[in-house]
């Protein structure tokens, strides 16, 4: 018997697992290389890799079967617009000396600057005192309650305080044999205003404007033009290039246009000036978004046993993340809003921790899940190619892509849906989150505006909690 000559092959191409130095060598000797990012899951902790093999093997049917009913949920809900009321006349828990905030509960000793500012001069607006320093009074004293919106089904941007009249979008979401109803303040517009964390008079008559003129006024339009489908507009405003969070400009004339005939037709003696509110209010459409979104989170969240996130909210101390089906927030610091274009004269120095409710639009499809569709975002973060890379970077923790919110410039996939714990904690990658910057003490407003990254610390807390609620 002859022995074959064994024949090496005279091109090579390596796929390399490990140092990135491998990979490079072969490149430079003009061979393909193909470089495998790959890294220990959960940075190797062996308690959240114990949770993670069970969440992922023996329970994953069962944790699968869950995340597929909250995406149904998030994906085809159909939130409408109803109304604009005061806040007192549709939300129970405004009774009384009440202030709504952003974020999970706060000790009033551990508000940031922007908040406690907004606090203050929303109770000076609601006529229960008559200077800032009297409502700081009214606040030690605890005259004032404090509580978190969400807890309430309303959502507040940056910071954003809800009062008893305070006017809402009502939305409104037939699911299930059931109407699931949710809030969000009508947008103060830019400027002097107590939602970027200004105190000044100013601020205080924005408020004024907004009860006495604009809700009434926009109450009457929507009643004549009949119920709203909200999300049907945000999909269009996605198409034109917003994310439906730093830009909706598409989305907000798109719902002007609709309300045009109805706002013309109202008699209102400050129909001008509102007018010219609405005209000038670019941001009009975020809070509608909002409270859209959180409809969609509200009946996803009634679902048991799901890894995937339907809270994420921010009270500018700290970021608080839920799961479905479970009242519990999972906690962290706050972050910084990196990647951030400032203001002429503005830096990182300038700027306070991330705030608000607005980071429900990333567990719907939008923010930074439509980043790679925004010239806007792009701005931003260095170009349309960096705002696609967070778009991309947050569909390997998503369960699926949006059948309604699609990217025309990014093949025409649908924006990534359903955060995922498990792919969270064990790739290491948060959702990122395209938001403004408030100053961080001298109530001067917006400095700015960027992305900030969702703490890791939330999600592994989630993961752990959800693991030891399915072994039970």
């Amino acid at each position: 018997m002859t022995s074959k000559a064994i024949e090496l092959p005279d091109q090579v191409g390596v796929v390399n697992v490990g140092l990135p130095l491998f990979a490079a060598a072969v490149a430079d000797q003009g061979r393909p290389a193909v470089q495998v990012d790959w890294r220990i899951p959960a940075g190797g902790d062996p308690v959240v890799l114990a949770a993670l093999r069970r969440l992922s093997g023996p329970l994953t049917q069962q944790v699968d079967a869950a995340n597929a009913e909250v995406v149904r949920r998030l994906d085809t809900g159909v939130p409408m617009l109803v109304g604009v009321r005061r806040a007192r006349d549709v939300v129970p828990q405004l009774d009384g000396r009440v202030l709504l905030h952003p974020g999970p509960a706060i000790e009033l000793d551990q508000v940031c600057d922007p908040l406690r500012r907004s606090l203050r001069i929303t109770a000076v607006a609601e006529g229960w005192c008559g200077t800032v320093e009297e409502a700081d009074a009214l606040l030690e004293s605890a005259a004032i309650k404090l509580l978190p919106a969400n807890e309430a089904c309303v959502v507040a941007p940056m910071a954003s305080v809800v009062g008893p009249s305070t006017p809402v979008w009502v939305i409104d979401l037939a699911a299930d044999g059931a109407r699931l109803t949710a809030f969000a303040p009508v947008g103060q517009g830019s400027g002097d205003v107590a939602w970027f964390g200004r105190d000044t008079p100013g601020a205080r008559d924005r408020l004024v404007f907004l009860r006495e003129a604009v809700g009434p006024v926009m109450s009457a339009a929507i009643a004549d033009s009949g119920p709203v489908d909200v999300f049907s507009l945000a999909a269009q405003a996605v198409a034109m290039g917003d994310d439906v969070h730093v830009r909706t400009q598409a989305a907000t004339n798109l719902l002007l246009r609709h309300l045009l005939p109805s706002l013309m037709a109202t008699d209102h003696p400050r129909a001008a000036e509102v007018g010219r509110y609405l005209s000038a209010n670019h941001l009009l459409f975020l809070t509608l978004a909002m409270a859209s979104a959180r409809t969609l989170t509200e009946w996803a969240g009634q679902v048991d046993g799901s890894s995937v996130v339907t809270t994420m909210a921010r009270n500018g101390t700290e970021f608080g993340a839920k799961l479905p089906g479970h009242p519990q927030w999972f906690l962290a610091p706050a972050p910084m809003v990196g990647r951030a274009l400032y203001h002429p004269g503005r830096g990182s120095a300038d700027g306070a921790p991330d705030i608000g409710d607005s980071a429900v639009l990333e567990l719907v499809g939008l923010g930074g899940a439509a980043a790679a569709g925004s010239p806007a975002v792009g701005q931003l973060v260095g170009g349309l190619d960096a705002a696609a890379e967070l778009t991309a970077e947050l569909e390997q923790v998503c369960v699926t892509r949006s059948t309604r919110f699609t990217l025309p410039t990014y093949g025409g996939r649908g924006t990534p849906l359903g955060v995922d714990v498990r792919k969270v904690v064990e790739h290491g990658i948060t959702p990122k989150v395209t938001t403004g910057i408030l100053h961080v003490s001298d109530g001067s407003g917006q400095v700015g505006a960027g992305v900030a990254e969702a703490p890791l610390r939330c999600f592994r807390d989630a993961l752990l909690d959800l693991d030891a609620r399915l072994a039970r």
